[in-house]
């Protein structure tokens, strides 16, 4: 067993000592994920880089940036987390990201991709100015510089030039294969102390000769970067050190140290295996990616669900439906078998395609595919098409395109916490003029919204659906014909009440009307809404005159939620039915297993049955309820 002080003990370690700790990290991270679930390859892969970063440099004194975190594991078990580390992403344990509310190892908060070189750029401005003798270090996959925010703090950071050390995680890309031996002969010596000297002093020498006397010089440097990996980072103005060995201790931290010493921007470029140490997860298997409890000895998944995921049926419906209209196409962020898009790009690989980490890129590209006649399906997680929302705006919802949007995830998603929660979408779509907004709350009606939205072209349209299973499965509750703003009443109640229910909402209100039956009480009607946006004008008109309170369910934060939505639609009707939301409260939700979430926030059908009882009576209802 390692003790919480390892940090504190890790720069008196000789080399062989620390490649004995990186096996008894990768231990113990193997034990926690195959029993907890949750980030696996990547962070495998990263162990002796980060274990090299806490030798060389001072954390928190200088800050740690990790780039989306997922990798960050072996960062936790080495500041004091390693007993705690059996709480993985378990409810009220330890999350599966960094986070400084957990830790003041941890810099940031980091769930989203791209993050991490504007917060080192930021904070090497702070550091400037307060004229500290602070380094700040990101790791960053080679996967996040597909988007586009990092080259804009690239771009500054090339211009400012703070010291500031950048270790380039690659764990998929062989920038360097084309070269091989030469590319191989040229980073060891790129890496060395005497070419970064050389390199200073050829530098200042050409400042100081003539034009003509460099000319040769010039054209030799030149031609030198024209064949090394790291020309795009030289070209922005970074120093570039490597490709290197991102599993040898030797190669990391003697990179690192001269970084360090440089006091320059500088990027290092180690190449990792994913799944390092555990053979089968290693190398490029997305599906080691992030993974559910799995058997140590065969890699096996413990449990797997009988039934469907709502992935899986919209990519089946979609699917089927593309071999008769050529004119289906689609995009996913980096998360084609997330979405589901897999099989689509796979049968269809000139009409689906994965975009890399560039969401808002994705929303206006297939604007213009819907501009063109085309119609275009953009399959990405709730949490994510946050970071498209300018576009949504600017590119989709002016021009009223019709940009077919299906949104994963969205609703309490469990361990991957409070930057994956997919609680806002129905609050930041909803405000957007001209978008329609509608949720199934079972497979066969995600199939059949699937067909719906296939042939809907009045403008953009967006479709949530919950991880894994839906509350309801497909034979407890039949529905009618999907029509564009319509919802529908499936229980005609005895009571007062209306639970008013989008989506997943209509699992958790029929399975409240099971609780209030068996009980022997009054019922309350249930009604699936179905469409956010556009309201059902005439169904609610109804319904204010034959229920006197409206309880609401959805997956979405209160504020601009369904409630929301309910209360303007009063004020502009001249309607006064009571309005009770029992939607997701105005705040960030922790990670946790989906059932301890949903008795925390109070959402489950135990906490919902005390909330509808407790409920004020109303005048009219105590002879009823």
């Amino acid at each position: 067993m390692i003790a919480s002080m390892q940090l504190t003990t890790i720069k008196q370690k000789s080399i062989d000592e620390l490649a004995i700790l990186c096996e008894q990290i990768r231990n113990r991270i193997l034990h926690v994920v195959s029993q907890n679930g949750g980030h696996l390859s990547s962070t495998l892969g990263a162990t002796e880089l980060i274990v090299a970063m806490h030798y060389v440099f001072d954390c928190p004194n200088d800050p740690f940036i990790f780039d989306v975190s997922h990798q960050a594991y072996a960062h936790k078990l080495l500041t004091d987390r390693w007993e705690n580390f059996e709480t993985l992403r378990q409810y009220q344990g330890i999350s599966g990201y960094t986070n400084p509310k957990e830790s003041p190892y941890d810099y940031f908060v980091a769930g989203h991709s791209s993050t991490s070189l504007s917060l080192a750029v930021g904070a090497a401005k702070a550091i400037a100015l307060h004229k500290e003798d602070r380094i700040p270090v990101v790791l960053i996959g080679d996967g996040s510089l597909s988007s586009g925010l990092c080259y804009e703090a690239l771009n500054e950071l090339g211009d400012r030039k703070y010291p500031l050390v950048i270790l380039l995680n690659d764990n998929e890309m062989s920038i360097a294969h084309p070269i091989g031996a030469i590319s191989r002969y040229l980073s060891q010596a790129i890496a060395g102390e005497f070419f970064q000297s050389l390199k200073s002093r050829v530098e200042s020498i050409l400042r100081k000769l003539p034009e003509g006397a460099t000319y040769m010089a010039k054209r030799f440097e030149e031609s030198l970067k024209l064949i090394t990996p790291g020309l795009l980072f030289e070209e922005l103005g970074l120093e570039y050190i490597g490709p290197i060995d991102g599993h040898n201790l030797h190669e990391i931290i003697d990179a690192l140290t001269l970084a360090k010493n440089m006091q320059k921007p500088i990027v290092i470029h180690a190449q990792t295996l994913k799944g390092k140490g555990y053979k089968i997860a290693e190398g490029h298997q997305e599906s080691w990616h992030s993974v559910s409890s799995f058997d140590l000895q065969n890699g096996q998944a413990k449990a797997k669900s009988a039934t469907k995921s709502p992935t899986s049926v919209f990519s089946q419906t979609l699917l089927s439906l593309a071999h008769d209209d050529s004119r289906l196409v689609g995009i996913t962020a980096a998360m084609p078998s997330g979405t589901g898009l897999d099989a689509l790009i796979a049968a269809y690989p000139n009409r689906f395609w994965d975009i890399a980490i560039a969401e808002s890129h994705g929303v206006t590209s297939m604007a213009a595919c819907a501009k063109e006649g085309l119609r275009p399906f953009v399959a990405i997680y709730s949490t994510f098409l946050q970071r498209g929302f300018d576009q949504l705006v600017h590119d989709v919802g002016i021009l009223n395109l019709p940009v077919r949007f299906m949104l994963d995830r969205a609703g309490i998603v469990g361990e991957d916490g409070e930057t994956h929660q997919g609680l806002f979408d129905v609050g930041y779509l909803r405000l957007i003029p001209n978008f329609t907004l509608c949720a199934p709350f079972c497979n066969k009606m995600l199939s059949a919204m699937v067909r719906f939205a296939q042939g809907f072209d009045s403008g953009p349209l967006a479709v949530r659906y919950p991880r894994k299973s839906f509350i309801l499965d497909d034979s407890e509750l039949p529905f009618g014909e999907i029509v564009a703003g319509k919802g529908e009443i499936l229980i005609d109640g005895q009571s007062p009440v209306a639970l008013v229910c989008y989506g997943n909402g209509v699992g958790r209100g029929y399975r409240l009307v099971q609780a209030l039956r068996e009980r022997g009480l009054p019922i309350p009607t249930l009604v699936d809404l179905r469409f956010a946006k556009p309201l059902d004008s005439a169904l609610l008109a109804s319904l204010a005159q034959t229920h006197s309170t409206w309880c609401v369910l959805s997956d979405n934060v209160v504020p601009c939620g369904i409630a929301s939505a309910l209360g303007e639609w009063q004020n502009a009707h001249g309607t006064h039915a009571r309005i009770v939301s029992f939607e997701i409260p105005d705040s960030f939700v922790p990670h946790g297993k989906v059932e301890h979430i949903e008795k925390m926030l109070q959402i489950d059908t135990e906490s919902l049955l005390e909330r509808y009882i407790a409920l004020p009576k109303q005048q009219g209802e105590n002879d009823e309820s």
